[in-house]
């Protein structure tokens, strides 16, 4: 029997290879909106004054490689293995040295080595991040909240992790002032992702597996197939994202 276009769309996105931190597969197939900060600026602008960066989280190494040129003390780390040899092919052209890190409370620098610290949606311990970061150096991060993406759970009747649900800028501010940070800049918004068929839904929640830890495409078929039937009936599936944007200066 020929498969239908749910079980197609189904299993084109099971066949794709989940390589870095690429999400070309979905151009087309969702659309985010844009927050009103641009964190490529900040940071482009931020990076000009310094001469030793540290790229957080830096996945396959795509947003870091697309900042060239980079200062002369340039590192990444990266806490997920397959990411890691990703990252070092495409970061040695540029000199970067990349750190596989099993724990954010003990990262491989010395004290004082940054002058400014980027994280865009990784984790960090506020401590750490003090620590190896100068007086007066910067950090700056772009943080999934604890809000996000929760409605493709509720649809697929998924638990929510509610572990993260006190993770919003009130909390990460705070907790950046307690560890001798001046907060300078803070934004949190909830710009809406739309996915335009089930397929994309499959590859996304492949992607970023903790949204539904152990997600398959089998567990959650009969879900899958209604909300297959979602789309084509409303044109698309509206996700409520969470973000929210930290800039703070290190003091003594």
């Amino acid at each position: 029997m020929d498969m239908d276009e749910f079980e197609e769309l189904i299993e084109e996105a099971q066949r794709q290879s989940i390589v870095g931190w690429d999400f070309s597969y979905l151009h087309g197939r969702s659309t985010e909106e844009e927050v009103t900060w641009n964190y490529r600026e900040i940071v482009q602008e931020a990076k000009a004054k310094v001469g030793a960066l540290l790229d957080m989280g830096t996945g396959g190494g795509e947003f870091l490689s697309s900042l060239t040129p980079l200062p002369r003390d340039t590192c990444a780390t990266e806490g997920y293995g397959p990411n890691v040899s990703v990252a070092k092919r495409r970061l040695k052209p540029f000199g970067v040295s990349v750190a596989h890190i099993e724990s954010d409370n003990d990262l491989p620098f010395e004290a004082d080595r940054f002058e400014l610290i980027i994280n865009r949606h990784e984790s960090y311990a506020p401590r750490e991040v003090h620590r190896i970061l100068r007086r007066g150096g910067a950090f700056i991060t772009q943080q999934v909240g604890g809000r996000n993406d929760n409605r493709i759970n509720e649809f697929l009747q998924a638990p929510v992790n509610e572990a993260f649900a006190h993770w919003n800028l009130d909390f990460a501010a705070e907790e950046l002032r307690q560890t001798n940070f001046q907060v300078v800049d803070a934004c949190e918004e909830y710009p809406v992702t739309r996915f335009y068929d089930v397929g994309a839904v499959v590859y996304y929640l492949r992607m970023v597996e903790w949204q539904i830890p152990g997600f398959t495409a089998e567990r959650y078929a009969q879900k899958l197939r209604e909300l297959h039937h979602f789309i084509i009936a409303n044109g698309c599936f509206e996700v409520p994202s969470h973000r929210f944007l930290i800039r703070a200066v290190s003091r003594d």
